[in-house]
């Protein structure tokens, strides 16, 4: 007794082949799943695989005859084959039937079940042929072959099922395999052309960056950039891309060797700067026990110029050593202000008795009355403003702006009394108006000639000789 997944023989009849003897080497594929044999042909079909569509930037291959995708379960098995009542199986085309075997291990439905299960996988080979073509992987001289290989032995194929349907789709294939091939080639020579284009520019961006750029931290990631880019481009001759390779890892070199150059130059100038930032330093400690508050301070001022062109040291130590050195100022300016704080304390009653002083000569003294009288004055005033001695800083500005006020007014009135004394004085007043008409008189000339810029010049100057010829009419007039 044999089991449902064997045949058996009778004498004089062909022996069944195995199951296997009509897939191909090529493809390998898993078979779809197979429904048991109980089940009825609607149920036993598995649903359709998506297909992938083209890749981008691949035209479709347009043909004659198209590839279409048909289901790959095998139909009502009815339809396409027979066992019958001594187990011959049948196998049904358009040119009569076929046997194709003998079925002795269960009912003639399981029998028909058994085929078109051998149908289904068979279907699903010529499937996965199509969806390879259709997406253009792998070799399409090779899935010509093997379209053509099971093409070969479909004649004598031990299936139930749509054959003819089958025998189309695998002419199908195999008609268009040559023209995909050519298609692909054509594709993957584009392909280079754009991949070698690309590394070709990458190439050369990382040589101008290897040779000008001073960017260290931006150009430094572009070109790590780059090279993750590069690892990411393929489809290029061995010998072209060693070549385009060979650039960039030179172009890398080089950036790097100059970026390792300029940080060592760095780190030289850093220690070249730490060296003399501690000689500062040492200099700074040393004043800053100083009480000679001037000259010490200008000192401290040309050692913070020094201190900002001597540079950065290493960044683990600058913050250190600036600390150091404005540890020393705060010493001797904390001492001078302290001083300072005191003096002035020690001088704000002199402040307030120069304040007093200032009032009464504000009220007193009056140059325009009495010149002399002011003159006078001003110098008792000096006089008991240098006994009274120094007042606290905050005060000096304000109390010497008022002691010069009261010198301009004196001053001023000086000049007004000399101007009104001077005997030339109504003589230049002449002057000034003999020099205002000879002004205007050019100005009227310049309006008939038509030179109108010139006329306003004249006008302008004969304008400031007026007010000077004024301001010497007013002074004769109040002597």
């Amino acid at each position: 007794m044999t089991t449902p997944e064997s045949d058996t023989t009778t004498s004089g009849s062909q022996a069944t082949p195995e199951p296997d003897s009509t897939t191909a080497a090529e493809p390998t594929a898993t078979p779809a799943p197979v429904a048991p044999a109980s089940a009825t042909s609607a149920s036993a079909a598995p649903k359709p695989r998506p297909r992938p569509g083209p890749r981008p930037g691949v035209k479709p291959v347009v043909t004659s005859a198209p590839i279409t995708h048909q289901p790959t379960h095998a139909g009502d098995p009815h339809e396409f084959g027979r066992v019958d009542e001594k187990g011959v199986v049948w196998l049904k085309t358009a040119d009569g039937e076929r046997e194709i075997g003998q079925w002795q291990a269960g009912s003639p439905e399981e029998g028909l079940a058994h085929y078109s299960r051998r149908f289904e996988d068979l279907a699903t080979e010529v499937e996965i042929l199509e969806e390879r073509l259709a997406a253009r992987s792998g070799d399409p001289r090779k899935t010509r072959a093997a379209a053509q290989h099971l093409l070969d032995a479909l004649p004598t194929a031990h299936v139930i099922g749509d054959v003819a349907a089958l025998q189309a789709r695998l002419g199908a294939i195999a008609a268009t395999a040559e023209d995909v091939a050519e298609e692909v080639k054509a594709q993957r020579a584009q392909d280079r052309e754009a991949a070698v284009a690309r590394k070709e520019a990458l190439a050369a961006e990382a040589e101008g960056l290897a040779a000008d750029s001073t960017q260290w931290k931006e150009a430094g990631d572009r070109i790590r950039a780059i090279l993750d880019e590069w690892r990411g481009i393929k489809g290029i001759d061995r010998k072209t891309d060693d070549a385009l390779w060979k650039r960039y890892a030179r172009a890398r070199d080089k950036f790097n060797r100059r970026r390792g150059a300029h940080f060592a130059e760095l780190d030289r100038d850093r220690a070249s700067a730490k060296d003399r930032k501690e000689e500062l330093i040492a200099q700074a400690e040393e004043l800053s026990t100083s009480t000679d508050w001037g000259p010490t301070a200008g000192r401290f001022r040309d050692l913070m110029t020094e201190w900002k062109a001597a540079g950065r040291a290493p960044r683990e130590v600058d913050d250190a050593l600036w600390q150091r050195f404005k540890a020393a100022q705060d010493v001797f300016f904390g001492a001078r202000n302290a001083e300072a704080s005191q003096r002035d304390e020690e001088f704000s009653a002199n402040g307030e008795a120069k304040a007093k002083l200032l009032d009464e000569a504000e009220r007193t003294i009056d140059p325009k009355a009495d010149l002399a009288a002011a003159r006078r004055a001003y110098r008792l005033l000096q006089e008991r403003w240098d006994e009274i001695g120094k007042v606290p800083r905050d005060q000096m500005g304000r109390l010497d702006g008022r002691m010069r006020a009261l010198e301009r007014k004196i001053r001023d009135a000086e000049n007004e009394s000399w101007r009104r004394e001077d005997p030339e004085v109504a003589a230049r007043a002449a002057q000034f108006a003999e020099k205002v008409a000879a002004l205007e008189e050019q100005a009227r000339k310049a309006d008939e000639r038509g030179k109108t810029s010139d006329a306003k010049k004249f006008r302008e100057q004969a304008k400031q000789w007026q007010e000077w010829a004024d301001a010497a009419k007013t002074a004769v007039s109040d002597r």
